[in-house]
């Protein structure tokens, strides 16, 4: 749901191809110059030195612990192509940080509902929780502890926070075009209230009572009439979704 672990730290392909080392050193300066200003009131984290296995970084918040030693964190940077500069290691462990599991906590509290692909081979979408932060939508997994009232508490949550999220439309002939300016998955966010989409449409000029859907996540989402759904989805070229907006409630959640 983002585009790296690190970031927009990352580099191009003839950068991956002649990486420059992340040293761990310089990386341990980078912690300890931008962790502390990450911590919270719930977020935990530290650096500890191990005799045998040097310095890790350690990530508490709620139910969730994480736990990993920076020469690996190095190499997966020196890998992913992060520049070995004080200012994109530091960039780079931000853009971390925020890409760590979600809580339980958090997804109640900050949580939002969009369609997502579940399955690798993009054939089926249904909901997910997703928490944002800054310019990541980091997807909420249910700890072993949430319960199904846990479990309805945070999807309640979820679904009223996408009713509220605002996004732009855009006519274009037949088809109405809702996008999200900085979170593209955020797009299928009004998907969760399909009656005020058709309202919204209607009031712009098109009228799409029998609406069909074509979705791809992180693609504006596509309203049309059926026909023009289906045309649309074999023009695209992407994996895609089509659905009649009545079938929007019955998507699973993953």
């Amino acid at each position: 749901m983002s585009d790296g672990p690190f970031g927009r730290s990352s580099l191009g392909l003839l950068q991956r191809l002649r990486p420059e080392p992340v040293e761990v050193d310089d990386l341990r300066d980078a912690a300890d110059a931008v962790l502390p200003d990450l911590v919270t009131a719930q977020l935990r984290l530290s650096v500890v030195d191990s005799a045998a296995d040097g310095p890790v970084v350690v990530l508490e918040e709620d139910e969730r612990y994480l736990r990993v030693h920076l020469a690996d964190l190095a190499a997966d940077m020196t890998d992913a192509g992060v520049r070995a500069t004080p200012e994109a290691l530091e960039a780079a462990l931000v853009a971390w940080v925020d890409r760590r599991p979600v809580c339980d906590d958090a997804a109640a509290t900050a949580g939002i509902a969009v369609l997502d692909w579940t399955d690798a081979t993009e054939t089926a979408i249904g909901w997910r929780v997703v928490v944002r932060r800054r310019d990541v939508l980091v997807p909420w997994t249910p700890s072993p502890a949430a319960d199904l009232r846990v479990l309805h508490r945070v999807r309640s949550a979820a679904i009223g926070r996408a009713d509220g999220v605002e996004l732009d439309l855009r006519i274009e002939g037949p088809v109405g075009l809702w996008s999200h300016p900085a979170a593209p998955l955020l797009a299928t966010a009004g998907l969760v209230a399909p009656e005020r989409m058709i309202e919204r449409t209607a009031a712009a000029g098109l009228d799409l009572a029998e609406m069909s859907v074509v979705v791809t996540p992180r693609r504006p989402v596509a309203c049309a009439g059926p026909a023009v759904a289906a045309r649309l989805a074999g023009e695209t070229g992407e994996a895609c979704v089509i659905l009649p907006w009545r079938a929007l409630a019955d998507l699973p959640w993953t």
